[in-house]
């Protein structure tokens, strides 16, 4: 499915209902470049989720946990991991397989311990469409 957003609002929005509509166990692969709209998207999925703690991108910690919503959320931004095997040293398998949902950022770094049930979405900008526009793919697939 393909959602094309020009503000930034419509791009918190549509992370919203899908923090609103995620049960545990969930997992979401956010993949798109510097400056796209993944920490918006993701700070609407928080929304979704009823987490009202600012939410920011992880990428000097690796992992945000937020236990105050109605499911936790485990926020990974795996920008900096250099080998997947380190994912292993903060404990993924625990948040992938536990009973919160995930969201990883700049997971297709790490796409051989993606499990094959998570949704891949992927954000994209075009200047030719206006500064706020973003085409945003959900998908079962990893994209190619």
């Amino acid at each position: 499915m393909v959602i094309e957003t020009f503000h930034d609002k419509e791009t918190y929005q549509l992370g919203y209902q899908i923090g609103k509509n995620a049960k545990a166990g969930d997992i979401y692969a956010l993949i798109g470049d510097l400056g796209v709209g993944k920490t918006v998207f993701t700070q609407g999925v928080a929304s979704g989720l009823d987490i009202n703690e600012p939410v920011n991108s992880p990428t000097f910690t690796i992992l945000q946990v937020y236990d105050e919503g109605r499911l936790p959320f485990y926020h990974f931004d795996v920008y900096r991991i250099g080998d997947p095997e380190e994912m292993e040293e903060i404990g993924y398998e625990d948040c992938f397989f536990g009973e919160g949902i995930c969201l990883v950022e700049w997971a297709n770094l790490i796409q051989d311990i993606m499990p094959k049930e998570t949704k891949w979405i992927t954000i994209e900008k075009n200047p030719e469409k206006g500064f706020d526009y973003r085409k945003i793919t959900l998908s079962d697939d990893v994209p190619v």
